[in-house]
């Protein structure tokens, strides 16, 4: 995969004071700015290591450290940094109201939507309980969900089944799509009427075959949902193509957006099958409490703006902006290759090591991997050795989720071969003991 650098490099200056180069405000002194006298501005490609460190000065991250959980939090690039700041000022400036309401455009074009169909949400599970609030369902309905949720995916569903008597079950994640779309075929019953599902499993990082499930709910007449938590940034979305009716996303882990921001996808088709739960300013098409003969809400937003109302804060949102226009500059078709290729790489050099403490858990089918590897040592407790490697210099995530306790490896744009081969050296240092 390539991408004209000229290109890059133009975009790159219009994003605002040259967003390629660290933020003026409070790095510059700290942070070498890039010399592009020694680059070939012909292509962008995923083993271009050159470019890749260049790239890497844009993130604020400690060099002393090697940062591999950007499946729990991305680490924002200065662009963004600055738009926050300079939208905060500039509010708390002008006393100006609004300013939030562009990412919709902003955030639909990206993943291929359209504005209508896109509801600003704080995180993923705010997303996620606007779902499981508002389909309709009865006493005895059934919720599938998968054996690798996260709490905030799991916890929603389960509270709308225990206050309503519904039931909860689950299938299991195989090994590879086929398997995974065998054992959800198997847990289908006739009481089946909403599947819950994550794009990419927090725990151990696998793509789900979500196109496939999309086909079979609709021949069976069942909702829906995709957990999207780990697809913006990562993946090249495409949400029209997908499929699904609905899904959630958050922009602060892939998409390296302020904390606190997310969206939730709803299939303009699909708006009317959700009933609101929480309203306010936004949420309406008209309202009184004054008009006789009484009070009235006269109806609900055409929109998915029905789901979000009342003040937002424009600074993050401003962020938000500032990510997706910092990551279409680099393209996500790129992105993503260097993502998938990181992670390749990890998975690859831990198979090399061929040594039988190592148990790699995440699947080698191309297709179902993605930017995270999750592993565990057979010879070392998974808390223990999440304990070493910080001590060792290293941030990775202890799975602890549904018993899988594992190793999670999340490796992004700013990460390097060189980081990953110093972090399998020490696995296997410990495998070792």
């Amino acid at each position: 995969m390539a991408t004209d650098r000229r290109k890059f490099l133009k975009q790159a200056t219009q994003l605002g004071a040259l967003s390629i180069l660290p933020f003026s405000g409070f790095a510059k002194n700290n942070t070498p700015e890039i010399d592009f006298s020694s680059f070939d501005f012909t292509k962008i490609n995923t083993d271009d290591e050159q470019f890749w460190k260049m790239l890497r000065l844009q993130f604020p991250l400690h060099t002393e450290k090697i940062y591999l959980n950007n499946g729990t939090m991305g680490p924002s690039p200065y662009p963004v940094i600055e738009a926050v700041n300079q939208k905060m000022l500039q509010v708390d400036t002008t006393g100006e109201y609004g300013g939030w309401e562009e990412s919709r455009k902003t955030i639909a074009k990206f993943v291929n939507a359209t504005e209508d169909e896109i509801c600003l949400t704080h995180n993923v599970t705010e997303g996620i309980n606007i779902i499981a609030q508002g389909l309709e369902l009865k006493k005895g309905d059934e919720i599938l969900l998968t054996n690798h949720e996260h709490v905030g995916g799991a916890l929603p569903w389960l509270h709308r089944a225990k206050v309503q008597d519904l039931k909860v079950d689950y299938f299991v994640i195989g090994k590879t799509a086929d398997q995974t779309m065998a054992n959800l075929k198997s847990k289908i019953t006739k009481k089946t009427k909403v599947i819950a599902v994550p794009h990419i499993v927090c725990t151990i990082g696998q793509i789900q075959p979500i196109k496939e499930i999309v086909e079979l709910a609709k021949k069976q007449n069942i909702e829906l949902f995709v957990d999207g938590a780990h697809g913006m940034g990562m993946l090249n979305l495409d949400l029209h193509d997908l499929g699904c009716d609905y899904y959630a996303t958050c922009c602060h882990k892939w998409l390296c957006g302020p904390k606190g921001t997310g969206f939730l996808y709803v299939k303009k088709e699909a708006l009317d099958k959700l009933q609101a739960r929480y309203v306010g300013a936004g949420s309406d098409t008209g309202w009184s409490v004054i008009e006789p003969p009484t009070p009235v809400l006269k109806g609900y937003a055409t929109t998915a703006h029905r789901f979000d109302y009342g003040t937002q804060n424009a600074s993050i949102w401003a962020g938000v902006n500032a990510a997706i226009k910092f990551f279409d500059t680099i393209t996500m078709a790129v992105v993503e290759e260097r993502v998938k290729y990181l992670s390749t790489y990890l998975q690859n050099e831990l198979l090399k090591l061929k040594n039988d403490n190592i148990e790699l858990l995440t699947s080698t089918e191309p297709k179902s991997r993605g930017g995270v590897t999750a592993f565990k040592l057979k010879n070392m407790d998974f808390t223990k050795l999440q304990t070493e490697a910080t001590n060792a210099g290293f941030r990775v995530r202890a799975v602890a989720e549904n018993n899988v306790n594992c190793i999670r490896i999340s490796t992004h744009i700013y990460n390097s071969p060189e980081e990953i081969n110093k972090f399998v050296k020490f696995v296997e240092e410990m495998a070792m003991k």
